[in-house]
């Protein structure tokens, strides 16, 4: 055992959410690190969680920081999400200067509840332990002349355990490391239609519970995909309706198991969006995804139902609001 009992059950489902393999994730999960493959955005999720080409959202931050180069203001958001497992809520404040680029910081916590300690054989519980993760960004995106953004973030990771009451050897625990993400986006095309995204997400120090040597990795992955804007008007769309198809594919940085995601957006003047995908995960929580975004001048809500394709999870609900400052 790598890691606590108490926290096992709790870290090992969430686990069973992050859409990859579960043999291949085992060591992050007992690091308490496969919390960070979990998809955050209401936006993104619904595009079958391809968000690598995606800008213009503070949500940037958790998919490509690359993206970020694309808020035109600044914009405070809150996203929020809940799986039979855990309640996730990320708070991030992103800040446009014309001259330097958008400066981002955000703050997310993966919930996992509380569980009692019952002793052995049974009897009343002597106290309760509360495991989650927390993940403090700072992130930076700019655009090198019209066709290139680049964007990095420095996060701060951590496990903990807290315990209340009487938890003998299942009492509280943590662990901190480090790490970055790291991407470029490059435009090309007629009107820019085509959105080209490259990724290096999670790639950083192993994370430590109880001694150096059962220190688990970090499930670095690299992540390459493309948005592109479909010409609809060419082929006699009414003006002000848009779409765009997205494809990420996505890796482990040293196992070359890859899976693939698919979006696609339907848009109307900037105030109202469908959006559906296809995450062609390699594990139990490969399914669709279906989502609405509605615009109320500096207002945006976006609300995303995941539906996984086993239906052995309850179906994650997203859901999202941003502030234009």
């Amino acid at each position: 055992m790598r890691r606590r009992r108490s926290s096992t059950l709790l870290v090992t489902a969430a686990l069973a959410v992050l859409g990859t393999a579960a043999a291949a994730q085992e060591g992050s999960a007992q690091s308490g690190a496969a919390f960070l493959l979990l998809p955050v955005g209401a936006r993104a999720t619904a595009l079958g969680q391809a968000g690598v080409a995606e800008s213009g959202s503070s949500e940037a931050t958790f998919w490509n920081p690359a993206g970020l180069a694309g808020l035109t203001t600044s914009e405070l958001a809150v996203q929020y999400s809940t799986t039979f497992a855990s309640r996730n809520t990320a708070v991030s404040g992103h800040f446009v200067s014309n001259a330097l680029g958008t400066v981002g910081v955000t703050a997310y916590l993966v919930d996992y509840g509380s569980q009692d300690i019952v002793p052995p054989g049974g009897g009343i519980p002597g106290g309760r332990v509360s495991p989650k993760n927390i993940e403090l960004f700072a992130s930076y995106g700019t655009g090198i002349g019209h066709a290139v953004a680049l964007g990095v973030s420095y996060k701060l990771i951590q496990f903990r355990q807290d315990c209340q009451g009487i938890c003998g050897a299942l009492g509280s625990v943590s662990g901190t490391t480090h790490a970055v993400d790291v991407g470029v986006q490059v435009v090309m095309g007629a009107g820019d239609a085509l959105r080209l995204g490259v990724a290096l997400q999670h790639a950083g120090f192993k994370l430590q519970l109880q001694n150096k040597a059962q220190a688990d990795p970090l499930p670095t992955r690299l992540v390459v995909g493309a948005s592109y804007l479909l010409p609809l008007q060419a082929v006699g769309v009414a003006p002000g309706v848009n779409a765009r198809v997205l494809l990420d594919v996505q890796d482990d940085w040293d196992a070359g198991n890859p899976d693939a995601r698919m979006g696609l957006e339907l848009g109307y003047a900037g105030l109202v969006y469908l959006r559906t995908g296809y995450a062609f995960l390699q594990g139990e929580t490969r399914g669709a995804s279906i989502g609405i975004g509605i615009r109320f001048d500096r207002v945006a809500v976006d609300l995303t139902r995941v539906l996984y394709q086993t239906g052995a999870f309850d179906d994650p609900l997203h859901i999202g609001l941003r502030v234009q400052l």
